[in-house]
Formats: structure tokens, C-alpha cells, sequence
């Protein structure tokens, strides 16, 4: 930060400011007024709106709008299927300039070394990464993760500059009855920030999850549960990834009234859907349109994320706060012309001058080999469990149908979308295999397999021929992890995930191209969603209801339990 003297000195105009933008309009999101005259920035700070000033750099904005930087305040970057270095370049030009997120992905994987990875990301990316610290890794004791991060485990990497808490609390079981091990990381982050994971959480146990000091919700998927939640004192995060996308939903309860307590996040994103959509810029054209007033889409965009997070140095384009801004042609496209970070202008020769970080988590994936029998699935009674998938959402239906087992086995059924599941333990630690049914891919032949599955990150497959399985989940120990599909025992596209599986060491360009392509196969083979990988790797997540499946087996997630 430059000297206080300096800001104070440009901010008069004293002195000539450090860069100026001129001939542009602030939007000022307490008002709602727009400000016309120049903007000063000193260093990595704005020290002057609403008049003229002289600079040593400037910068022509005339006809553009001000707003303040986007912060994204829940996110996995992992989804992303980049580095850290790579998701900078890629969503920091749509006005992404803050992004608290979630390294749990990766830290089920690696431990504290995961989280360490993100940390020390942190610092060479041009937007701010605030790296939260994982609350559930594991996220239940139904799955079997790579690694177990508990309280003590905590300790050892809180105070990182780039920390602002605890990441969102998905074990809410584990809060409302006051699991010890739960008891002592709440204790550990009391008084400070504690990120909210509680799907359709009500009544008095929502109650009794806010008692713990839990304050921000980004699982809300109707107007209702959102009040409810807004009621209890929460801040409430409308949700738009690629798998789970709760705008439309949510859109309603936004206003100007309730924009203070609402923000934007994205969750879970993938390179695909930001270069067809957007990002965080995409939620604001699309809460437009849907009728919110460009105040309460901003406000929820910047404002709102930053109070709610205690980043009391950003969303708003005012003197003393951070230079981050985002010049757009109008409030309603949101088409960022210019980018500024901390006073950095985003563009190709920033991105060129950041240092690498080391990959980690090569090699991850320690799954045994394995054949085509072990898909089998028995049983003796014809009624089964079935996963119920529901497009666009992480949420899922626990269905049954009468599946009559022949020699011993329940086989997939195409007619009936019956498709089979299988959940493959790859950190090397038991070889554990679960399979189960699930209906919703519409798939008729082959099968596909990810390393992408939250948020164990075993691999999780589909398919109805087991010999393509056996190929697919064989092949991702030989790619290091990632998305695989097959058919006739032939590899028809894949995406290698070498950094613990999870992520790509490859430009977003190539991620997206590469994922056009397994698009194109799975579609060949009748799939008929279209996030099939993600959506994949939300089946395997027990802390969403209804049904999910993980290498233990299928869980009633209602209940909390295994089944059978």
C-alpha cells in the first residue's frame, strides 16, 4: 500500500495521482446515484471520485459506467479444472476481483498440503484469492478421503494473509448435535467467520445452526428456504454453477432492499460454461433481465459479499478503499471493457509477469485395477434404490424400482434409464468398490468415469457395459485423473487432471476445447444432460439430499445413514 502521506496528498490533488481514469460515471451502490468527474487511484488504492485530477498515468473511460470489483463468495476453484494462476486469467477480464474460496477439493485429496497450495497461489494471482480453511475433510464418515483434517490440524494454517475463516460447515448434523469433533472447530473459528452449508435446514435446527455463530447459506434453493434464512440472520449466497443453479429460484427474493444481505457465487464452474456464459458477469445480466434493478444486482455483485465477509476495503469505488473496478459499456450487458485489480489493469501483460507455483498431488490416483465383474450388483430382492437425478441441481430423488436380479446380478437397463453407478476408492487405502443405479443420463451404451467426485475424489463412474467401465476407471490412474469416456473398450475423449486429480496443468483454452469434445462423446452415447461430469460428481457427495452413493455404498442422506 502506498505511504499514507502520498494518498492523501493525490486524493487533494497536491500531487499528481498515480493513475487516473477519466471521462467515466461511478455507480455508487449506496445511493444509487452515478457520479460523474474522474477516478484517482495512488498505488493500489482509490483516493478520489467526482473531480478533476492529474495523473501520472491516464486511462480514457468516457461513455464507460464504474462499478466496483465482483467478489465471488463461495467457490471451489478446483471446478474450475485449473490452476489457480489459470482461473486468474480466465474470469479476472469478465470483472472477477475477489474470490473466497473453498480448497476442501483438494485438501480431501492432500491434506494440509492441499490448503498450503492455495495459500501460497494466493499470492501470485492478480485477483485477491482469500483461501478459507476446510471444515469437513472428510465430509462425513461414510466415504473414505485422502486425507482427515481436524482442529489441531486447523491451528497449523490459520493466520495466512489470505485467510478470512472457516469454510462452509457441510457436517450440520454434526452442529445441531453437537459432535465433539464438529464442537472443536467451531471453537477454534468463534467469533471469527464461519461459512454456512445447511440444504433445507429448518425450524429450530436452522436455528440451533446459527446459534454457532454460522452466518452466510449459499444452499438455499427456493424463495422460502432463503427468507427462512435471511430471517435467522444469515446472508443468503445465490448460487449459479454449472451443475447447481439456483438463480432462477432466487431471483424473486432479490430487491433493494433485501441486495445488503444477499450475494453472488458460483460454486462450482467449470471453463466451458464461463467462455460460453460468463461468470459472476453472467448472474448480473441474467438478474436483470429477470426484473432486479441494476442497484441490487451490483449491490449483491461487490457491497453485500464484502460486508458480509468483513473486507471492509472494497465494494465500493470511494476513497481509501481498494482499486478494484471494473469499467462496463452498460449496467445491463455488463460487458467489462477494462479491468482493475488493486490498481493493476487486468490484461495479457499483468497475467505475463505473475511467478508459477509448483503443481502438486502428481500421481494421486491409487486405485487397484480393476475387471469388468466388479460392476456386478446383487441382491434378492427385486425392489431397488435408484438415484433420482435432478438436472441443474445438486439435489437428488431417492427412487425405487423392481429390478429382478439374473445370475446373481441386477443388470443396467437402457429402456427404463437405469444406468449403473460404481464408486471406485483411489487413494489406496481399502480398494473399496460400491455400485448402485442411477436414472437421469439417459445413457444407452459405454461409460464414462471422473476423479472429479465430491468430495472424496474417488472415481466415479456410469455406464452400461461393464467392460467399458473396467476400461475407463483403469485409465485414470494411467492419465493421473480426470474425465474419461468410452465405448467398445476404445478411449473416445479425455481430459487428463494430473494436480490431484482435480485440475488441469493446461491453458482454459485447451480445458474448454477438450470438454467440447467429451460433451460431443457423451452425447453419442445418448446422454442427455448437459453437465454430465459434474453432474456425475454430485452424486457422490452424502451431505446433499436425497440419495448419493460413495465407495461405502448408497446413503440415505435424510437419514444420515448407509444403506444396507
Amino acid at each position: 500500500m502506498a505511504k499514507l502521506e502520498d494518498r492523501i496528498a493525490q486524493g487533494r490533488g497536491d500531487a499528481p495521482a498515480d493513475l487516473v481514469l477519466r471521462g467515466g460515471a461511478v455507480f455508487d451502490l449506496v445511493t444509487g446515484a452515478m457520479i460523474p468527474g474522474d477516478v484517482a487511484i495512488c498505488g493500489d488504492t482509490i483516493v478520489g471520485v467526482g473531480a478533476e485530477y492529474e495523473g501520472r498515468q491516464v486511462i480514457d473511460v468516457a461513455g464507460l459506467t464504474l462499478v466496483p470489483g465482483f467478489i465471488d463468495t463461495h467457490l471451489h476453484i478446483e471446478s474450475s479444472l485449473v490452476t489457480p494462476l489459470e482461473f486468474d486469467r480466465c474470469v479476472t477480464p469478465r470483472g472477477v476481483t475477489t474470490a473466497i474460496c473453498d480448497p476442501h477439493e483438494i485438501a480431501n485429496v492432500m491434506g494440509l498440503d492441499g490448503i498450503r497450495y492455495f495459500q501460497e497461489a494466493s499470492a501470485h494471482t492478480l485477483m485477491d484469492i482469500r483461501v478459507q480453511l476446510s471444515s469437513c475433510v472428510p465430509s462425513t464418515d461414510m466415504e473414505t478421503a485422502g486425507a482427515e483434517i481436524g482442529a489441531e490440524d486447523l491451528r497449523e494454517v490459520m493466520g495466512h494473509p489470505s485467510g478470512i475463516g472457516l469454510a462452509e460447515v457441510m457436517n450440520y448434523p454434526g452442529v445441531i448435535h453437537r459432535d465433539p469433533g464438529m464442537m472443536a472447530k467451531l471453537r477454534l473459528f468463534e467469533g471469527g467467520h464461519m461459512d454456512g452449508h445447511c440444504p433445507q435446514l429448518s425450524g429450530r435446527d436452522l436455528n440451533a445452526y446459527c446459534a454457532a455463530g454460522i452466518r452466510t447459506e449459499h444452499e438455499a434453493t427456493t424463495v422460502e428456504e432463503a427468507r427462512e434464512k435471511l430471517q435467522r440472520g444469515m446472508r443468503v449466497l445465490i448460487r449459479e454453477g454449472s451443475v447447481s443453479k439456483d438463480l432462477e429460484a432466487l431471483a424473486p427474493l432479490l430487491s433493494d432492499i433485501t441486495a445488503p444481505y444477499m450475494c453472488l457465487c458460483t460454486d462450482d464452474r467449470n471453463p466451458l460454461d464461463i467462455a460460453e456464459e460468463g461468470h459472476l458477469d453472467h448472474m448480473i445480466r441474467r438478474l436483470i433481465a429477470r426484473g432486479a434493478s441494476p442497484l441490487a444486482a451490483y449491490r449483491a455483485a461487490s457491497l453485500s459479499g464484502a460486508e458480509a465477509f468483513g473486507l471492509r476495503d472494497r465494494g465500493l469505488i470511494a476513497p481509501g478503499r481498494r482499486a478494484d473496478i471494473v469499467a462496463v459499456g452498460s449496467l445491463e450487458d455488463c460487458d467489462a471493457r477494462l479491468v482493475l485489480c488493486a490498481g493493476r489493469v487486468a490484461d495479457e501483460a499483468a497475467f505475463g509477469t505473475r511467478s508459477g507455483v509448483a503443481p502438486v498431488g502428481r500421481r494421486s490416483v491409487m486405485a487397484p485395477r480393476v475387471r469388468a465383474e466388479d460392476f456386478r450388483h446383487g441382491g434378492n430382492r427385486a425392489e431397488t434404490d435408484v438415484i433420482g437425478i435432478l438436472e441443474g441441481r445438486i439435489l437428488t430423488e431417492h427412487l425405487r424400482e423392481e429390478i429382478a436380479p439374473e445370475d446373481g446380478d441386477k443388470r443396467p437397463d437402457a429402456g427404463r434409464d437405469l444406468v449403473r453407478i460404481a464408486v471406485v476408492e483411489r487413494h489406496g487405502k481399502n480398494g473399496n468398490i460400491a455400485t448402485g443405479f442411477v436414472r437421469g443420463f439417459g445413457l444407452r451404451a459405454g461409460a464414462i468415469a471422473s476423479t472429479v467426485c465430491h468430495d472424496h475424489h474417488n472415481i466415479a463412474c456410469v455406464g452400461m457395459d461393464y467392460g467399458d467401465m473396467a476400461v475407463a476407471v483403469n485409465r485414470m490412474a494411467e492419465i493421473e485423473g480426470g474425465f474419461v469416456v468410452v465405448e467398445g473398450g476404445r478411449v473416445l475423449a479425455e481430459l487428463p487432471l494430473p494436480v490431484a486429480g482435480l485440475m488441469s496443468l493446461a491453458p482454459f483454452e485447451e480445458v474448454r476445447a477438450r470438454l467440447v469434445d467429451l460433451r460431443a462423446a457423451a452425447k453419442s452415447l445418448g446422454v442427455t444432460l448437459h453437465e454430465p461430469f459434474l453432474q456425475l460428481a454430485f452424486l457422490a457427495l452424502p451431505v446433499i439430499p436425497a440419495l448419493k452413493i460413495t465407495d461405502r455404498g448408497l446413503v440415505d442422506v435424510t437419514r444420515f445413514e448407509l444403506i444396507g
